[in-house]
């Protein structure tokens, strides 16, 4: 590659991650100016500024979902970060959850991509056995789509069952109510290990002033019925009351400092070294739209520790890469799709980005390799499907992609995904898309998740719908199938973009291209908490 060529490369990545970053810092306004105005007029923090005061300076804060609800429920006025605030932080020096309710986003109301976002926030807690911290100020349900959020498996109800499960497997979990906690919402703080209050501005309720008089004709103050004063000192459902937010999230900083440590999954680590690339060497190695091949070994040198990759069958299955290394000290098995166009042990050309038998079978038995020896798997995805055709379909590819599926479905150690370009079809499965239960899932802003790639779709849905205006008697000129064309590829692409995916919670976050390697080392710090790993069995699956 040329300076010229890598530059280009470099400044298109970096406007990529630029846009993505103004997106981000409309999303960090939250409900706006006027709501956060309010929030002050109340002597109450933002939730943003309650997390930066919880958390232990100088230490990474891995925010998750802030993508969540982006350009959804446009009609309600928007839902930014699915109004909810959360993470993976550091207090009192221990590595926990925090979740807390954005009150300027429709008054801390729950959407549903709010609960969706909160329970992949439990579940993060559950996997890695980290502890959670609820800052809680919230009107309960969003009742205009109350039947999207109330009643399903997925929905509102299941976040107190989860807090009982949690409670159950020795996670902690403490709930600070500086605000409004009501109807279902109110057994969150209860359900968790400790429950503070601010006096004035939290109030725990199951039906507020306004529902008490509606129902059985009593007239009381939200202070009266379920503030401070009253569940600290009547009902005994709160252990701690406080003037100030300040003096409440001190108080959670002392309870998470005098945490018992628990054993540890044992994952390796030893000193970091500094990647061998350059530290901005990453936003060069991939072409503008992703249409040339690259080299994923160039791209492995930016996130590993200078010196600690060990290529397995270098000479075999050459479309993915596979190999041992270490990320800020964490061993780790790294699954990657190689973009470069190979000859493979037959000296046949090989597309890059594609999947052959051959790198299926190899990258198999190298995640079985990882969960005999309890490496952690990182899965690097620019992966445009599984090779189609004959010659692929007699060799059997189906059973070769089983084989390599089976693997990734039954994994036991932690795998952490980056989806650094495209995300096709089957091949998203095998590299570990989030259907496979990765413990985090990260894209850049390069990113592309979809069943196959826009052109063949939109051909594809172009033809059928042509077809079914044919079959109506309908004339259809070359001129209206462009226009269709046009539509189904401008709504498509967008489906195809990260953000899309970022909003419904298919990733856990777009990040910046040159904080790989950190959310790669900190997601392991948070998987290493959890000792329990089961035995690794793959089942039935044809040889």
């Amino acid at each position: 590659m040329t300076n010229i060529e890598f530059n280009k490369n470099e400044d298109n990545m970096k406007l990529a991650w630029s846009a993505v970053r103004q997106q981000l810092e409309k999303i960090y306004e939250g409900g706006g100016i006027k709501a956060k105005q309010k929030q002050k007029e109340k002597n109450k923090l933002t939730a943003r500024e309650r997390i930066a005061f919880l958390c232990d300076e100088g230490k990474p804060f891995v925010e998750i979902g802030a993508f969540a609800g982006f350009d959804m429920y446009e009609e309600y006025g928007g839902c930014p970060a699915g109004g909810t605030v959360s993470g993976i932080g550091y207090v009192s020096g221990r590595q926990c959850i925090i979740v807390a309710n954005d009150q300027t986003v429709k008054a801390g109301a729950w959407f549903p991509i709010t609960g969706k976002k909160n329970l992949r926030m439990q579940e993060m807690a559950m996997e890695n056995k980290l502890p959670i911290i609820y800052i809680v100020d919230s009107a309960g349900v969003f009742l205009p789509m109350q039947d999207e959020i109330f009643p399903d498996k997925e929905h509102f109800g299941r976040i107190f069952r989860n807090n009982a499960r949690m409670s159950a497997m020795g996670i902690t979990q403490i709930a600070a109510v500086t605000g409004a906690c009501v109807a279902g919402g109110a057994y969150l703080p209860i359900m968790s290990d400790e429950t503070l209050m601010v006096e004035g501005a939290g109030s725990i309720f199951l039906a507020g002033p306004y529902l008490v008089k509606a129902a059985i004709g009593e007239d009381i103050d939200a202070e009266t019925l379920g503030g401070a004063a009253t569940h600290n000192e009547l009902s005994g459902i709160a252990d701690y009351k406080f003037k100030t937010e300040e003096e409440c999230l001190d108080q959670v900083k002392k309870i998470m400092s005098k945490l018992g440590r628990s054993a540890d999954a044992g994952f390796d680590r030893i000193a970091s070294v500094k990647p061998a690339a350059d530290k901005d060497a990453i936003y060069g190695i991939m072409n503008v739209g992703n249409t040339k091949p690259y080299d994923i070994l160039e791209l492995i040198h930016c996130i590993t520790d200078a010196g600690s990759f060990d290529e397995f069958k270098k000479d075999y299955g050459k479309t993915i890469v596979c190999g041992y290394a270490r990320v800020d000290g964490w061993a780790v098995g790294i699954v990657a799709n190689q973009r470069l166009i190979v000859k493979n042990k037959k000296g046949e050309m090989q597309l890059g980005g594609v999947i052959y038998n051959d790198s299926a079978d190899k990258s198999a038995r190298f995640i079985m390799n990882c969960n005999q020896k309890k490496i952690p798997l990182v899965f690097l995805q620019d992966v445009t499907g599984f090779m189609v055709g004959s010659r692929s379909e007699h060799s059997g590819i189906i059973k070769d992609g089983a084989k390599m599926v089976n693997a990734v479905a039954n994994s036991v150690v932690p795998k952490i995904t980056i989806v650094v370009g495209n995300s096709y079809g089957a091949g998203n499965y095998a590299m570990c898309g989030k259907a496979y239960d990765p413990r985090f899932i990260y894209a850049w802003p390069t990113a592309k998740i979809a069943v196959m790639g826009g052109e063949q779709a939109a051909k594809t849905m172009l033809q059928i719908q042509v077809g079914a205006m044919k079959a109506k008697g309908q004339e259809v000129t070359t001129e209206e199938e462009k226009s269709i064309l046009d539509k189904i590829m401008a709504k498509y692409q967008k489906q195809t973009l990260p953000q899309y995916a970022a909003a419904r919670l298919w990733v856990d976050a777009i990040i910046d291209p040159g904080e790989t390697r950190r959310v790669i080392s900190e997601g392991i710090s948070a998987a290493n908490h959890n000792p329990d790993i089961a035995e690794f069995k793959t089942g039935v699956f044809q040889v």
